[in-house]
């Protein structure tokens, strides 16, 4: 329900509730309580006996309509959570479509949606009855108002900072009433008050597998990541080939080498001319830039054209097809290639000789931002094209390469050629193919761990993954264009 609430503004909120739904709701319940006041055997019914006959079909037809209303807000509530768990990293990996491009969380996912499906059916087939389904519901609905009751509580105290006062007089004042409720109906726990609770229990059973999992393999690959001194050795190893075409290696770390890295090279002795590390991270934002969408680095030697990506989206966000995110990729890295060179070092190459003009679009960048300097650029970039096209020249790294051995790029080109050089070089090996490096990991438990531990990851973390989607299948990646590599992760 609060899932669902959260796609409206603070403000349709109050006035909706105000206006409507509280006066509504206290126009009925008094009516209901006048009405067995003077027919206190129709307990059982109240609603639609409390309904004048010529209302009664009208009032029918409404209520089924907000019944309806009701199951969807339930449905698009699921949607919401189980999307927010797969950012938070605490549920398995399911398709995940954004049906509006407006508004936020509006979101469908097709397993959940079958499992509803299921769900409702064997609940209808196995209660029979609306009665005992309204157990189920009237327990959910109270738990939902002590759990809401805590959490505005610890709100209160923790990010509204409110006297003290106020908070324990709101907590008892509220608590009392719901936990008189919550008592009222917990008798009703083995008439069919247990469903909520069952179903409860057994998400957040697959939500904690499901996360303790993926933060011990998260805390493995952080403490065997790839060290400095491993990609150093690669160049002085003849074993080791470029293979053409840009290489795209997906790994949950920000910073550092997966160890996947070296179960790559160790199965397969080559390197794509360009490797690019991919890490795709969901932010709890409201948005993120285009400009800022993806982070590039280096990762050193800077010569082995090795680079780091942390692409960042929040949860509407959609990664688009592979064309579109592989070329959205690829002009990035050329922008950051640009940037590092012509920002950082061009600009100083070119003020130590000016051209004539140069003071003017200095003083003008200075004046109106950083997008004179890109024009400063690439004028700058024309006259030393013209003065160092029959002086100086640079080599290529696969030029620079011998005995099938990573080495650096040997020049004495000013930087902004060398910029230059790579952006061409970076488009050709784009246009010879991309590929996507997938490490298929296994997760097992260690074989001195407790009996409990083996049944979580080796049962159940490892049913929950064959029986979800890959990631693939949520990266959209080609499948004539995935390259994957088997590992086994002891935690």
């Amino acid at each position: 329900m609060f899932a669902d609430l959260g796609h409206f503004s603070v403000r349709d909120l109050q006035i909706s509730f105000s206006t409507i739904t509280l006066p509504s709701l206290l126009i009925v319940y008094c009516g209901q309580a006048a009405y067995l006041t003077k027919h206190p055997e129709h307990v059982g019914d109240t609603f639609y006996k409390s309904i004048p006959d010529p209302l009664y079909w009208p009032t029918f037809v409404v209520a089924v309509a907000a019944s309806i209303i009701a199951s969807q807000a339930m449905i698009s509530g699921a949607f919401s959570i189980i999307s927010q768990s797969l950012t938070l990293g605490c549920f398995p990996r399911v398709k995940v479509v954004h049906t509006s491009t407006e508004y936020e969380g509006q979101v469908y996912i097709p397993e959940i949606n079958y499992m509803l499906m299921i769900a409702c059916v064997a609940v209808t087939i196995g209660f029979r009855t609306t009665e005992n389904i309204g157990h189920a519901y009237g327990i959910a609905i109270v738990t939902v108002m002590v759990i809401t009751t805590c959490m505005v509580t610890l709100i209160m105290l923790v990010i509204w900072k409110t006297n003290i006062l106020w908070i324990a007089l709101f907590c008892v004042f509220f608590g009392t009433i719901e936990t008189i409720y919550l008592s009222s109906v917990l008798y009703k726990f083995f008439e069919g008050g247990y469903l909520p609770l069952v179903f409860s229990l057994i998400l957040m059973t697959i939500m904690g597998i499901w996360h303790y999992v993926h933060q011990k393999k998260y805390e493995f690959e952080i403490n065997n990541k790839v060290s400095k001194e491993y990609i150093k050795q690669l160049g002085e190893d003849p074993r080791i080939n470029r293979a053409p075409g840009i290489g795209l290696l997906y790994s949950e770390l920000v910073q550092g080498i997966p160890p996947i890295f070296s179960h790559f090279i160790s199965s397969i002795p080559s390197i794509h001319s360009v490797l690019v590390f991919v890490s795709i991270k969901k932010l709890p934002i409201s948005k993120v830039t285009p400009e800022e969408r993806f982070l590039f680095r280096h990762v050193e030697p800077r010569e082995y054209r090795m680079f780091r990506c942390v692409v960042r989206y929040i949860i509407k966000d959609f990664m688009g097809t592979p064309v579109e995110f592989e070329q959205q990729l690829v002009e990035k890295l050329k922008e950051f290639i640009r940037h590092e060179y012509f920002i950082a070092e061009g600009e100083a190459v070119a003020v130590e000789n000016p051209p004539q003009s140069s003071n003017i679009l200095i003083n003008q960048e200075k004046d109106k931002g950083s997008s004179r300097r890109v024009v400063f650029v690439e004028e700058t970039l024309n006259q030393l094209n013209q003065s160092c096209r029959s002086s100086a020249s640079i080599q290529s790294f696969n030029e620079a390469k011998s005995n099938n051995s990573l080495s650096g790029i040997v020049s004495a080109a000013p930087p902004i050629l060398v910029a230059e050089e790579e952006i061409q070089f970076v488009q050709k090996v784009k246009d010879e193919g991309i590929i996507y490096l997938l490490g298929e990991a296994e997760v097992i438990a260690k074989s001195d761990s407790s009996y409990t531990k083996r049944m979580i990851v080796d049962y159940g973390y490892n049913f929950l993954r064959r029986n979800f989607r890959q990631g693939e299948k949520v990266m959209m990646i080609p499948q004539t264009r995935l390259l994957r590599v088997g590992m086994t992760f002891e935690i």
